[in-house]
Parts: structure tokens; sequence; C-alpha cells
């Protein structure tokens, strides 16, 4: 304690009845100064439809729910891009992939013989955090580059536990296999992928029966070890991605059949770092986001989620797609409610600095916006714009209530796209699930949003494609 400190606190010791019902000066000095814990899950192709507080009728997610309950349920949260790679290259920059060379017309994502990756010259939540001073760990599925200069170790991740791209690569299933089969009816040693420690190889194949309850224990050693310093962890689910490998422990206990075991595997495991934190006195300073990377692969029947009463899925730009189940909670951070504004993955990057205390450099162009006051329940989000990507072209541009399609696209499997003479539009406020367009009669709204679209394309500069190098 400083002298100028001291001789407050002494000062105020002489103050009758100072303290009475309030804390110690120097302790809460000391907690207005520590910045908030931030633990970001991403699960891997869940449907908005596939938790129970967002709908599902018979998946069982008692501890995603309460979350929900105590913090905030946000019901038009989105993700930058319908797949993998770029849908993770905007969450981890703040920036649509496009702008980073993580998105192709070509090659939807990275595989396992990729040369490319998430660019050195990109700012991630990670590099971002650690240099405000967090001890920052990835958990989980990578698939921004498997190569050292890409890896989450060269991405300001000082841990890295988990696997370098989705679980159905690498395949090593026999001929007689094929890769539809192999995911309907798999078996773990039909699929090559390592898991890694840092650089190293630990396991190859990945048991992936085990890796759900794996990455969660890595997550509560992580929080045991770090409970007195801010850190930052990105827990990316492998699941519900295909193939499905739910533990023995939830094997069969879903009335939703397989899928639903793994989604209630991946809520106990939520319930779990929870626990952790409440256990280690971090409940009141952290903050907790769970989303998905995209929307359920409906190409895989049963073994695929559910969009819920949206429509479409992975792949594809209509809002089954790219709006996600989110939850935020924190008790000391987050107000409790239903929040029915709009947010995307890209919103984090800026939200977690401004409550890291440390801001971006403005050296490049940002799509996030800056969510603190929303989470607290202070203002209204500062978002009213949400552009749908698909590659490098812009198929949709939602404003405010509004959304309009230029091209259509469908989820995988379901066709290709589509692109309109006169765009489509619906209001998605009163219309979800896109039935009826109303073009006709809001021909202002459309021309609006054409000027939004004309104003953004002039703001991308083409660079390297990344998905593209091989």
């Amino acid at each position: 304690m400083n002298k100028l400190r001291l001789q407050t606190f002494i000062f105020l010791m002489m103050i009758p009845g100072f303290f009475v019902g309030s804390k110690n000066l120097y302790a809460a000095t000391s907690q207005e100064s520590k910045k908030s814990n931030i633990i970001l899950i991403f699960a891997d192709d869940m449907g908005y439809g596939d938790v129970g507080i967002f709908g599902h009728p018979t998946i069982k997610t008692p501890n995603l729910d309460k979350l929900a309950f105590e913090g905030q349920k946000w019901t038009n949260f989105y993700v930058a891009a319908s797949v993998c790679t770029p849908s993770r290259a905007g969450l981890m920059t703040g920036r649509l992939p496009v702008r980073s060379g993580m998105c192709s017309d070509q090659k939807r994502v990275l595989y396992d013989n990729s040369k490319g990756g998430l660019p050195e010259s990109e700012i991630t939540i990670a590099s971002a955090l650690k240099d405000a001073g967090y001890s920052t760990a990835c958990i989980g599925k990578w698939h921004l580059g498997h190569l050292q200069p890409f890896d989450p170790n060269s991405h300001g991740f000082d841990y890295y536990y988990g696997i370098p791209y989705s679980n159905d690569m690498d395949h090593a299933f026999p001929d007689s296999v094929n890769y539809f089969e192999a995911c309907a009816n798999p078996k773990p040693g039909y699929f090559n992928v390592p898991l890694k420690r840092n650089r190293e190889i630990i396991e190859q194949p990945a048991d992936q029966t085990t890796i759900t309850r794996r990455y969660t224990q890595e997550a509560i050693n992580f929080i045991k070890e770090k409970k007195d310093e801010p850190f930052f962890i990105y827990m990316a689910q492998s699941m519900p991605h295909v193939p499905l490998f739910p533990s023995k422990d939830f094997e069969g206990k879903s009335l939703r059949g397989t899928y639903g075991d793994v989604i209630e595997e991946i809520d106990w495991s939520v319930g779990q770092i929870v626990s952790a934190l409440k256990e280690n006195g971090l409940e009141d300073n952290t903050l907790v986001v769970f989303t998905s990377d995209n929307g359920p692969w409906l190409l895989f029947n049963e073994n695929g989620g559910s969009a819920g009463l949206l429509k479409g899925g992975k792949g594809g730009t209509y809002e089954g797609g790219m709006r996600e189940p989110t939850v935020m909670w924190g008790p000391g951070l987050v107000k409790s409610g239903v929040v029915t504004d709009l947010g995307t993955t890209m919103d984090l990057l800026p939200t977690f600095c401004n409550l890291a205390g440390t801001q971006l450099p403005n050296d490049r162009v940002y799509d996030g916006y800056d969510l603190t006051q929303t989470i607290a329940g202070k203002s209204e989000s500062p978002r009213d714009v949400v552009i749908y990507y698909r590659g490098q072209k812009v198929f949709a541009i939602r404003k405010g209530a509004y959304k309009a399609h230029f091209i259509t696209q469908p989820a995988y499997g379901m066709g290709g796209p589509k692109e309109l003479e006169i765009p489509e539009l619906y209001n998605l406020n009163v219309d979800p699930s896109e039935k009826y367009n109303i073009a006709e009669q809001h021909p202002d709204v459309i021309a609006e949003i054409q000027i939004l679209l004309k104003e953004h394309l002039a703001s991308v500069v083409p660079v390297e494609n990344q998905l593209e190098k091989y």
C-alpha cells in the first residue's frame, strides 16, 4: 500500500461508523481494479433449436437453461459465416473473413492438407487479451490453420490442447466404407485426427469418445491454475459436428438419440466449468459466453441438429445457417433477461477488450461493436446491420427488422445458389422463418439496404486467399 493510500486508509478509520455496511477500502479498490475473466464456449454445428431454452422438446440442457435464466438469452445473435473456418476467423478477429482472406468460393474451409491459415498480421481475441496481461488458453478445435505459423500458439494463446481441424478429417476408414457411412456409423479408428498439447501430438488418432470430458478437465485445470490472475479460455467443442462420439456416461441417455447424447454431454461440460468458477470464488468477475459456429448440418438427418423455427442450416444464408443459440452469464457483469437486439460473434473482440481495459489499434477495419453496455443492461445494442456472406460474396443483409436476399442459398445438400433479379425481403421480427416475401410492399427498404451493400463493398480490399493454398 503506497504512502498516500495508507494515509487515506488511516484517516477513514478515524471516522466513526465508516466501515459499517461497507467493505474494506483496500479490498474494494483491489476488486475494482481486477480485470474480468472471460470464458468463450463455442459449439460446432449446433442448431438454433438444439437447446432446451431455445425450444427443443427432448434434449435436456439444464445447465445452459439455468445460465440463460440467470444471465442473458440472445435471440438475434449471428456468426460471420455458415461454415467452420470463416466463422471462426470472424470470431477471432472481429472482422468479416473476407478481410483476412479466410473465405473462398472454391474451398469452404481449411483441410488437413491446406497450406494456408489465419495470417500472422491479424489481431485475435487471444493476442489482444494477452497484451492486456491475460493468461490465454485454447481448448478444443482450432480450424484456422494447422501449420505452425497459423496455430493457436502463434496467435496469442499461451496454452493449446485440442485438435487442429474438424473431427471428420484425416480419413482412415477402409475403401469399402464411404464418407457418409463412416460419419453415420463411426468407429474411433476411422478418423486419424491428432490431439495436440501446444505443438506436440500426444495422441493420434484422438479418442473422440472421451474428448469432451478431457476438454472439460483441461478447462477446469486452467481455471484453478490461473485463478489469481485474469484469464481467457476459448473452449471450442469438436461436436456436435459429425462423427458423433458421446462418452459412455452419456451414450444412450437422450431421447433425441446419439445427437442428443452429445448435446447433453456438452451441457454437462458447461455445468462443470461454472461449478469450477464458483468453487474458486470467480463467478462474480467472470463472463461466460456460449454460442455455436454455424447452423446444423441437415444433410446428416438424425445425426444433424435442428434450427428450430428458422429456415435452413449449415452452408446456407437463411437464418438457420447463421443465427445461433447464444447465452451470456456472469452474476457481476450481466443483467439477466432476454435480449432481442442484434449481435454477432465479431462483437466479442471489442467487448472483451473493453472488459480487459485495453483498446484495439485503429490501423484496420473492424466489423464488431462493443456490447459491454448491452450486456450490463444499460443500453441497446449498437449493432443494427448483419451482413450474410457465403464465401467471398454477400448473399443478404439485415437492417433492423428487415432482411434482403440478393442471392438465396439453402443448406448443404438442399440446392445451389440462386441470384435474384428482384431481392426478396422479410421482416424477421414478424417472420423469423422467412416464409413471407414482402418486397413489393417495401421497395424503399430494399433501396436502403442496396445502398448499405454498395457502401460495404467499397470498404473491402482484396487480400491473399488463404483457403486456396495447397
